[in-house]
């Protein structure tokens, strides 16, 4: 496993796993193309401390949001201990989480406007 550098380990990387059944009964059929979508918007809105993965969510057995830092997992507490440290409220910032997948679920589907 390589070390992470210098530079990422202070990042947080916020692993958010997405279930195909959000993208309807078909979903499992494109849900690998909606998370390559997904992880470039939410690039677009990284900061230099927070990185991105947005992957299928095929094991129900793995969280949702999972948090790590310095390739280490954090739990709940501690992810949300470094966000206070970092001025962001932790449970506000896993809501607009949720409703910015839900926005971009909607317009991969085409229901709301890119």
């Amino acid at each position: 496993m390589s070390k992470p550098s210098d530079d990422n380990k202070f990042r947080i990387t916020v692993l958010y796993r997405v279930e195909p059944g959000c993208l309807g009964p078909t979903g499992v059929d494109y849900i690998e193309e909606f998370c390559r979508y997904a992880q470039a918007e939410f690039e677009k809105l990284a900061y230099d401390a927070m990185a991105w993965q947005i992957v299928p969510r095929y094991d129900k057995t793995l969280a949702e949001i999972q948090y790590q830092l310095g390739g280490k997992n954090l739990s709940k507490e501690q992810a949300a201990i470094y966000f206070d440290k970092h001025g962001i409220n932790f449970a506000r910032f896993e809501e607009l989480l949720d409703l910015k997948i839900a926005d971009l679920i909607e317009q991969h589907l085409g229901r709301l406007p890119r």
